[in-house]
């Protein structure tokens, strides 16, 4: 009828936006899964490897590694290698794939980066267990980063297509992939299985990144799953042009303006390198040195606590955005450094009496560090331009990598050091 107001359009279901959440917490779980794993799974296979070799058989020595110092020259229980190194081989591919992303990843459609995730995490898990190497178990160490760094920067980036929540949800999700990575590795070889008949099992874990991302997220009607270019001529943005659905006649960015964003962007991305500097220091640096020879727990016992209550303060503040929202994340940073300070001073001057009294400050740390990671990429996406969010959110991923790196070679000086002290 003439003159009558167009009928309004059905209210939107809230059933994609569930699933798109589900789906984004499902993908960040996966997506860190084997790079957790591998951390602790790579020593337990190496060690198979040199049984083997010594003896012909395939059992595995209950504590590896070995606690001990074998020239008994230093008052700490040192091993012989740094922790740090496994970081390192776990990091660097990760580091490398974050800084050249720019430059060639928005030409790969997001459906062919996924699958090289899946392939990668798969391959990692396969290469590992039936490794016969030292190298075959470190190029599966590589798979599992390389995974872990090109989903990390297609998946954070991808949720600039999506409301703010995702970030959340996906957030969530990686400090999940500690917790539960740790606990199912260290539950399934405690039920005896072995190291090799755990790593098959967690196959499912790249089945499971396939079905939630193929089948459970619901994909923006801007953005064509495979295509390497849509009919319009827009090419897909990531690290490069603006969202279809946002407008911006699909024009790249140029150096200038990624040059400006970055500069914008260091007031975030200097105090999350400093937090992850300072937490993976810690971990890689410092908890092999704070041993308490007097607690019923072996070294290696109080190294998986320390790790596993790391992890819980990482899922905890990571799943916290919707109920707390720092805006201040420098102070995170000067708080873990504070955190990184005083552990330093306990591993140098032995004050501590009890492990007791530690494990609150390893739960605090993991909290700072979750924390710092949630609510920097939910600030660098409220505060980006909606055309240049996708390059933003991108960018923002190499700071956690760089500080880890930095902490991974800073632990080995830091190892020799201590271990060589009378």
């Amino acid at each position: 009828m003439d003159g009558a107001e167009p009928p309004l359009p059905p209210p939107p279901t809230r059933a994609p936006s569930w699933r798109n959440f589900a789906a984004f917490w499902l993908l960040g779980l996966c997506n860190n899964f084997a790079y957790v794993v591998m951390l602790s799974a790579a020593h337990d296979i190496l060690s198979q490897q040199r049984v083997l070799h010594t003896n012909g058989t395939s059992q595995i020595p209950p504590e590896w590694p070995p606690s001990g110092n074998s020239s008994n020259a230093s008052r700490y229980d040192c091993n012989p290698i740094s922790t740090g190194a496994v970081l390192l081989a776990d990091i660097l591919p990760t580091l490398v794939i974050k800084f050249s992303a720019p430059f060639y990843i928005h030409y790969l459609p997001y459906s062919l980066r996924v699958a090289l995730c899946i392939l990668c995490a798969g391959g990692s898990f396969l290469l590992v267990a039936f490794s016969t190497t030292v190298g075959m178990s470190i190029a599966g160490v590589v798979l599992a980063s390389i995974s872990s760094g090109l989903g990390e920067i297609s998946f954070l980036a991808l949720t600039a297509f999506y409301p703010s929540a995702a970030v959340s949800y996906w957030s969530s999700g990686t400090g999940g992939a500690g917790l539960l990575g740790a606990l199912s590795y260290l539950g399934l070889t405690l039920a005896g299985l072995s190291p090799r008949h755990t790593l098959l099992l967690m196959l499912c874990v790249p089945l499971a990144m396939l079905l939630s991302y193929y089948f459970l997220l619901v994909p923006p009607s801007g953005l064509p799953r495979w295509s390497w270019r849509d009919d319009a001529g827009q090419q897909e943005p990531l690290l490069g042009g603006p969202p279809a659905e946002q407008g911006g006649g699909g024009t790249e960015l140029t150096l200038q303006t990624k040059g400006r964003i970055v500069k914008g962007l260091l007031k975030y991305l200097l105090p999350l390198v400093l937090v992850y500097f300072a937490e993976y220091f810690i971990n890689q640096g410092l908890f092999e040195l704070l041993y308490f020879r007097d607690a019923a727990l072996t070294h290696a016992q109080q190294y998986r606590w320390y790790q596993m209550l790391y992890q819980a303060g990482v899922f905890v503040s990571r799943s916290s955005l919707r109920c707390v929202r720092i805006r201040r994340v420098w102070a995170l940073a000067l708080l873990q450094c504070l955190n990184m300070g005083f552990l330093l001073a306990a591993v140098n001057f032995m004050f501590l009496p009890s492990i007791f009294l530690l494990f609150p400050l390893v739960l605090y740390e993991g909290l700072l560090g979750g924390a710092s990671y949630v609510n920097t990429f939910h600030s660098i996406r409220l505060e980006s331009r909606p055309e240049e969010r996708e390059f933003a959110l991108g960018v923002g991923c190499v700071a956690d990598t760089l500080g880890i790196s930095l902490a991974g070679a800073a632990a080995f000086p830091t190892h020799n050091y201590f271990c060589h002290l009378p």
